[in-house]
């Protein structure tokens, strides 16, 4: 029988950042967890970590394909902060994010992780990022370092 583990350590990864600047006052606090993990706990130097600024959550999919076809990079991270208003705006860009995302990780066979936030309130959004909820932004990164050691594990299969 053959079991694949992914570790957390991946040392030589490159890792891209895909980062909303709409809600950048929550955001800010993921991206500080998920470089934090990435460097601290996956061991990744400084200089393979690059981050990708963008206006909001919707245009996170397109800019993770263009990393993911750059060829650069073993895994992106998407980080966003989406939170339900008084109309349906909510549910498109939710939906389109996530659906876009998927999209982009099973066509490229790339890491793609979900680090974008989808709230009720903004202190739901507060709370995920760091205050009581976790840091999703942190919890995203080390879904990452996982699945680009479980993918290497499976391509030398």
């Amino acid at each position: 029988m053959k079991v694949i583990k992914g570790i957390v350590a991946a040392p030589n990864a490159h890792v891209a950042i895909a980062i909303a600047r709409f809600n950048n006052f929550v955001n800010d606090s993921l991206l500080d967890g998920a470089i934090d993990v990435l460097i601290r706990i996956g061991q990744i130097k400084d200089e393979n970590i690059t981050v990708v600024w963008v206006p909001g959550a919707y245009e996170l999919p397109l800019t993770v394909s263009m990393l993911a076809k750059s060829q650069k990079y073993d895994a992106i991270i998407a980080l966003g902060t989406i939170i339900r208003g008084g109309t349906a705006h909510f549910e498109f860009v939710a939906s389109e994010c996530s659906s876009g995302l998927s999209a982009v990780a099973i066509n490229s066979a790339h890491p793609v992780t979900f680090g974008v936030l989808t709230t009720e309130s903004l202190e739901q959004a507060i709370d995920r990022a760091g205050v009581k909820g976790g840091n999703k932004g942190a919890e995203a990164a080390l879904a990452t370092l996982e699945m680009i050691n479980v993918l290497q594990a499976i391509k030398a299969l």
